[in-house]
């Protein structure tokens, strides 16, 4: 009888306990993600009633990504000493604080606390973006890029339901879309029990001689993980871009918010459902050449978003902006676990969405101001937020190309 090589079970047993944690995580996911397209539904209009201007509209979204910004090194730091359940956790415990703080301000009518309660979301969705790293942690270099994809596609659940909730909580009662944040109070309380699932140990304190990997300083200078940083920032940040103004941009143009929750709807499956095959992609042709197709679809959003108004445009625009997110992004994230060792992840991770998410916050706060103050009208400014985005792509895949030309042993 054949005796199985110690090293092919050696590389079962991780990814059986990689393929657990991605079950885990999928699940959480699809329950705990679906708090973000709810307060990104909701949180720019509730924001526009609040504010007392309407060029603050979607402060609320931008300030869900600063607390997503300003969370990312700490929470990195967090999970590098006390593991990743403690960390996501904390960011569950985040979300239903902001929720709860949200609920609070819409009923005393104060932007200000408003704005507090969006600051608090951040917590979780910095948390959020940790989880396709949770699953890069234990897996095999060759289901790697397959893990992360798969957890990016528990997201596929949580568009449909979190939309959905919108339209059963925005006016539930008196005071409208108190219903949707006192629901985030509830997926948040729920979907953190799912974390005791996960087999993720506490972190092994490190040994004097084990390798400590290059300083942040050092790694900032590699070309690999500048330009896989620079590909995700700008894939998130422009889908968070035009996704923030869209439910403002529909409703200016005369379409309900129930038509804006489908078309959110729309966008989120068209983020999550590639996910399926972005892996196997990537395993395939590599992560650069899928970062840059992600990179074509997103120009080609805008180009459609540029043809007019109509509510098929919309729908057009939003789902190519959710697969060349997904291409983008998924390659990015892939990118950037092939450029840096295991004991430099704590460090570098942190800095990647530190960095992803302060474009994001720049993003969401500038759509607002490039909807409602840019223009003559809603649609001029519709238009301004999606020519917006050509710089930034080229940024992007000038990097790319820049990367790609270079020597090998460069």
């Amino acid at each position: 009888m054949a005796v199985s090589d110690p090293l092919d079970l050696v590389v079962a047993d991780e990814d059986a306990r990689a393929r657990r944690n991605v079950a885990v995580l999928v699940a959480a996911q699809a329950v705990l993600g679906a708090q973000m397209p709810m307060v990104f539904v909701v949180g720019g209009l509730a924001g526009q009633s609040l504010s007392p201007n309407p060029c603050w509209a979607t402060l609320p979204i931008s300030m869900i990504v600063l607390g997503s910004m300003l969370s990312a090194t700490p929470m990195s730091a967090l999970m590098a000493r006390f593991g990743r359940r403690a960390g996501f956790l904390v960011g569950a415990a985040g979300g239903a604080a902001g929720a709860a703080t949200g609920a609070f301000a819409l009923y005393q009518a104060s932007f200000g606390l408003f704005l507090l309660g969006s600051l608090l979301t951040g917590v979780y969705m910095s948390a959020q973006g940790f989880y396709r790293f949770a699953a890069a942690d234990s897996a095999s270099a060759a289901f790697r890029p397959k893990a992360i994809s798969w957890v990016m596609a528990g997201g596929l659940a949580s568009a449909i339901v979190g939309p959905q909730l919108v339209k059963l909580t925005a006016e539930a009662m008196v005071v409208p879309f108190l219903g949707t944040y006192l629901a985030v109070i509830v997926l948040n309380l729920g979907g953190s029990l799912l974390f005791f699932l996960l087999d993720a140990p506490r972190p092994p304190a490190p040994a004097e001689d084990s390798p400590l990997g290059r300083s942040r300083r050092a790694m900032l200078r590699d070309p690999a993980i500048v330009v896989a940083m620079v590909c995700a920032m700008v894939s998130y940040a422009l889908m968070n871009l035009v996704m923030t103004s869209t439910p403002l941009a529909m409703v200016g143009c005369g379409f309900q918010t129930a038509d804006a929750s489908d078309v959110v709807t729309a966008h989120v499956l068209a983020m999550f459902v590639p996910s399926f095959f972005t892996g196997h992609l990537i395993a395939r042709f590599g992560a650069r050449p899928i970062v840059a197709t992600g990179l074509v679809i997103l120009a080609g959003a805008g180009a459609v978003a540029l043809s007019g108004v109509a509510i098929g445009q919309f729908y057009g625009a939003l789902v190519l902006l959710g697969i060349g997110w997904n291409f983008g992004f998924i390659g990015a994230t892939t990118m950037l676990t092939a450029a840096h060792a295991p004991e430099e992840r704590g460090r570098i991770q942190g800095i990647n969405d530190l960095m992803v998410f302060g474009g994001v916050t720049l993003a969401s706060l500038s759509s607002g101001l490039l909807l409602n103050c840019s223009g003559a009208g809603i649609v001029a400014g519709w238009q301004a937020v999606n020519i917006a985005m050509l710089p930034f792509l080229v940024l992007a895949g000038g990097a790319l190309i820049w990367l790609s030309l270079r020597p090998r042993d460069a």
